[in-house]
């Protein structure tokens, strides 16, 4: 599930929520009740997880010429 960013129109509030893409946003700021706006926010980066990528394997000096023969 994403985590959208939504910002108030009234008071300037802004807070990120987490909910699935179907569900339906929140219309109402928490704070005064004024109107909500979602922000389009910069995502986030890769990250490589597991076996099989420069970071998690080769990057390791511990397997020095080992890396090389896989």
């Amino acid at each position: 599930m994403p985590t959208y960013e939504y910002f108030c129109e009234n008071c300037g509030y802004k807070f990120e929520k987490f909910h699935d893409m179907t569900a339906k946003p929140p219309r109402k700021c928490p704070k005064c009740g004024g109107v909500l706006k979602r922000v389009i926010g910069e995502g986030s980066g890769i990250i490589f997880k597991g076996s099989g990528f420069y970071e998690t394997d080769y990057k390791n000096k511990s397997l020095g010429s080992r890396a090389h023969s896989l």
